[in-house]
Order: structure tokens, then sequence, then C-alpha cells
């Protein structure tokens, strides 16, 4: 499955749900309690994030999707917290807040890690709190692609049939993370995630994947669900569609440090995807990968757009090599989210020599990603005159673009580079020659914003103007 990471920022999606905090104190743990045989945790650190609704509200931001959150929270210090954090991401948050109940809170005591103890401070949301939500969720329905219902059984989903009825009238998707054995709760959605343990503990165990797929082809029909994704830890997710093969998509986790929130990581790639319009296989297969990604980091975390991007960049290959324009301001704008510095340079490489290849070399080592710009075919002729180039663009950006030290390679018809400087703005301009740094087309502009420039010499007696030379005249012998 060839896989391209669609437009987030034109998915708008709706979260309803349980909100929680998420509090981490984190320390080290070097010796046992006189008192009782625990270990003492010396906290050091301190950190609060968005969990639960809050956490899928987080990821769809972090992707670039224009994220909504319903949800209850406490009239308490740590909601409005909850609502600073979130709205500081880029998240629209509508709250009901609560008199007389906490907002939900899970502190984890982490050290080396590992997880030691998990305090929860909560109390149930009652039905009447829950109609709060509904009355929101009914106002945000028609301005949304997709609605998210993120259920943890705390109270906020008692209505969750209205609201899916609701949803299926306005013509919106909706996506469920399940909790709790009555799964009936959940008829009409367009997509139900449960992990295999809430599955089976529906449906019974499942000894087969021959079973489990019968067993969720009948809770299909019996819910009148389109669409059953199934997480299986370290053996990945199964999507099961009526009338559709199942299709499984395996684990891609490297290592595991904490599967905290990698079920909010799942839904939320999924539910941007199918908003910005990629079919239901692929944005799980993303989904998927993301996953992969998020069970590395420790506690709930969120992916972004560029992490996700790079990714699959890295599966098919293509972060590197030949781009087209657009491809290539893309590739940039990751780099530069991972902290890379880009170096540019531009020629015709008409012939590749071993001055190009030393001076190629060189160059990448100025910064962290190489970028060359080759002349058109066009654009060499005018520059060069009649019988230039040697060889067309296209075998000029394969040869190019598969030395060892180059990372991407784009065409340009003018006569210099300079408009797509311009868009990339490197942080380091590059040029092969004999040139003065003040005779390097760009060299003002890179300035300008406190680029540098420089100017790499090519070996001695390296040019493709002397090759042709050579040729001719060897020719011109025989």
């Amino acid at each position: 499955m060839k896989l391209e990471i669609p437009r987030f920022d034109t998915a708008r999606i709706l979260v309803a749900g349980d909100v929680m905090l998420d509090r981490y104190w984190i320390g080290g743990a070097s010796r046992i309690s006189p008192e009782a045989p625990v270990a003492v945790v010396k906290v050091n650190n301190t950190k609060d994030s968005p969990g639960g609704a809050g956490n899928v509200a987080l990821n769809l931001a972090a992707l670039g999707a224009a994220a909504s959150l319903v949800g209850l929270v406490g009239d308490d210090v740590a909601g409005r917290e909850l609502q600073i954090s979130l709205n500081a991401a880029g998240v629209f948050c509508d709250f009901h807040r609560v008199a007389g109940k906490p907002t939900i809170t899970k502190l984890r005591v982490i050290s080396r890690h590992q997880q030691l103890i998990r305090l929860d401070f909560e109390e149930m949301f009652a039905a009447e709190d829950a109609a709060h939500l509904k009355a929101k969720v009914d106002a945000l329905l028609s301005k949304v692609d997709v609605l998210v219902l993120s259920d943890y059984n705390k109270g906020a989903l008692l209505g969750v049939s209205a609201l899916i009825q609701a949803a299926k009238a306005a013509g919106v998707p909706v996506l469920v993370d399940p909790k709790g054995g009555d799964f009936t709760i959940y008829r009409g959605a367009t997509l139900v995630k449960p992990n295999l343990h809430e599955f089976e503990s529906v449906v019974g165990a499942c000894e087969s994947e021959e079973e489990l797929v019968q067993k969720g082809q009948q809770m299909l029909r019996d819910l009148d669900l389109e669409a059953l994704l199934i997480t299986r830890g370290e053996n990945g997710m199964s999507l099961i569609r009526q009338n559709e093969p199942e299709q499984h998509f395996p684990a891609r986790a490297r290592d595991v440090y904490d599967v905290t929130g990698a079920g909010d990581t799942v839904i939320s790639v999924v539910a941007a995807s199918l908003g910005a319009g990629l079919p239901l296989p692929e944005s799980v297969a993303l989904a998927n990968i993301a996953a992969g990604l998020v069970v590395a980091k420790l506690g709930t975390a969120a992916i972004s757009g560029p992490e996700l991007r790079r990714e699959v960049q890295r599966d098919d290959g293509s972060d590197k090599g030949v781009m087209t324009r657009e491809q290539l301001l893309l590739a940039v704008e990751d780099a530069r989210a991972h902290g890379e510095n880009i170096v540019f340079t531009n020629g015709c490489f008409d012939i590749i020599h071993a001055g190009h290849v030393g001076y190629l070399k060189e160059a990448k080592k100025q910064g962290d990603r190489l970028i060359v710009a080759i002349n058109d075919d066009q654009s060499v002729t005018r520059l060069k005159g009649k019988g230039r180039p040697i060889n067309s663009i296209d075998r000029r950006m394969a040869v190019v673009s598969g030395l060892e030290s180059v990372d991407w390679v784009v065409s340009f018809g003018e006569d210099t580079p300079e408009s797509l400087l311009r868009e990339i703005k490197p942080e380091m301009l590059i040029k092969g020659g004999d040139y003065g740094i003040d005779q390097v087309v760009g060299s003002d502009f890179v300035h300008s914003y406190g680029g540098e420039v420089k100017v790499l010499n090519f070996l001695d007696n390296c040019s493709t103007s002397a090759i042709v030379s050579k040729i001719q005249d060897d020719l011109k012998g025989k």
C-alpha cells in the first residue's frame, strides 16, 4: 500500500468525551522506605498533560487538524489548567464545569522510565451533566467533518447513543473509542476501535484469526457498524469491514517504553486522515505507523505531522532523492521541525566528475541536509550555448540523487535559483568554483536573514567544459 500524508490542515474534527489531566512525578528511586517495603522516589521533575479525550484533541492539533473538544471538568484549578494547556496547543475547548466534582486526574509516579504507581482522583459524572455535553455537540456538528467519541466510562458519554444519532442525521462520520462490556450503546457508529481485551470481553475469547474475524463481522451486523478496528498490541491491528476482506497491520514499534495514550493516537490519526479525504484502509495504515512512534515515548505524547511524514518517507525510501518544488518545501519543513540545518547549492551538473563529487561531499558537511538545484535543459542551453546540455535534466538529476552526500534534488527553469532560495531560505548557500562571495547569485538575500555563504573549490583541472573540449579534440584527432 503506497501511503501519502494528506493535508491534515483541511480536516475539522470534533472530539467529545471524558477529559482528564495526566500528571507525572518523575525522579530517582535508589532506596527502600524504612516505613514500608516500597521504593522512595525523590521527585525532581513534574509534568502535566491532557489525557483521555484531551489527548485525542492534542494529537489532532499536533497533526495540523482543526480540533474542537467538548467535555466535562470540575470547577477547579485542574480544569482551568487543562483548558489553558489545550488552548495553547491550538485546541478549541468548550467545557461544562461541574461544581462539587473534581476534574479527573491521573497521577503517575515514574522512576527510570518505569511507572511505579498510579493515583486516580475522580468521581463519576451524572446523566444531567452529560446532557450539557450533548447540547454543545449539537451546536458544533454542522462545522466539522468527523466526530470522535472518546469513552473512558467516567460519565461524559452517558448519552452516547443520542450523540451518534445526531451525527448520523448531520451526515458526520462517528468514530468511537469504547469502554466497558456493553457495545450496544455504540449502535450505528461508523467505526468502533476496541483493543483486543475490550473486544474479547464482549464477544468471548478468540482462539484464531478466523474466529476473531467471524466475531468481528457478527458485531458489525448486530450493531449496524461500518467498520471495526481492533488494536492488538504486539500483534498490530486488524480492520474488519462489511463486505470487504479483513486487513491486518503488523506492529511497528521498535522500542516500547509506554503504551499510555497509544489508543488516543490511533483514533486521532484515523479521524484526521478521514477528515482530510483519505480512504479508511490508508487512514488505518497511517495510524499504525503513528502508534509505533508514540509507544517509543514516555507518557501520553502527541505525534506531529512532520514526524509522521518523515516515518512514512523512510518506509518508502522517499525521504531522499528527486523531488518537485512542492515536495521539497514539505521536506524542508519537516527537517526544520527536527532541528536540521539546510545547505543549498546549484549548477548544471551536465557531466558528473570528481570535482562535483568532492565539493558536494564537502558541502554536506556544512549542515544536516543538502539540496542540489539543477538547471533544466533550456536554461543550460541559454547559459552554456548550443550543444549543451550533453545529458537531459532527468538523467542529470538521477545521477546527482544517487550520490551519498545528496539528500534532495530539484530542477529550476530560470537562469538563476534565486526564486528557490527565497522559498527555502537555507541556513547555508554553497557554490563550487573560483567565485568570490559577492559573485555568488543569491548571496545578498541569504545574508539578509542571517544565513551563510561559502565557496568550495573543485579539484584541480576538473570541469565539465574541459571534459567536453578534450572529447572534441580527441574526436578531431581520429
